[in-house]
């Protein structure tokens, strides 16, 4: 089985319930902080479950460590440790988009990557991001030479770029940038 520990968990010894969660054939364990909403919201199958399991000792901040982790393992390992069924409904964060046109992350070179999935999006589309119009490439060989594009990158992301030098630069991109769309 496929067993994704994600551990982003500032409410680390809160009440927060401790979740597994069974989407489309792979496990998500980790805190139910919001972190799974959208793993649940996209699921053709989902089944989710409140971890009941505790370790003989937990720390009251490294829930990673001594609860999320050994629960991943056992399921790794293809046993079931003590959970109880909990409604999908209940991790979802109904105010929270599907996608977010802006700019999440910059990365060395410059790239800005967006929260909006590029297969939602056509590839005639022009989008208008630091006051420039971005144009759809497949790649960075199709831009030309100085040229700022979107493409989809890896992970199903807009992200902009500019070809031969860093859009962030160029366009005075930051995080949270908005990206608007024609």
């Amino acid at each position: 089985d496929c067993v994704c520990l994600c551990v982003v968990d500032p409410g680390v010894g809160t009440e927060r319930l401790p979740v597994a969660v069974l989407a489309d054939g792979r496990w998500y364990v980790g805190p139910d902080n919001g972190l799974f909403a959208l793993v649940v919201r996209r699921a053709a199958e989902v089944e989710t479950f409140a971890i009941s399991w505790r370790p003989s000792r937990l720390s009251d901040s490294f829930h990673g460590r001594d609860l999320f982790a050994p629960v991943a393992a056992m399921l790794a390992c293809g046993r079931r440790p003590q959970m109880r069924e909990i409604e999908p409904s209940s991790l979802e964060r109904a105010s929270w988009p599907d996608d977010l046109p802006r700019i999440v992350y910059i990365d060395g070179y410059g790239n800005a990557v967006t929260g909006l999935r590029a297969r939602t999006v056509d590839r005639q589309r022009i989008f208008t991001i630091g006051g420039h119009r971005c144009r759809f490439h497949r790649t960075f060989g199709e831009a030309a030479a100085g040229e700022v594009f979107w493409y989809r990158n890896s992970n199903d992301l807009v992200e902009i770029a500019q070809s031969g030098g860093s859009a962030a630069r160029a366009l005075g991109l930051e995080l949270g940038t908005p990206l608007e769309g024609q």
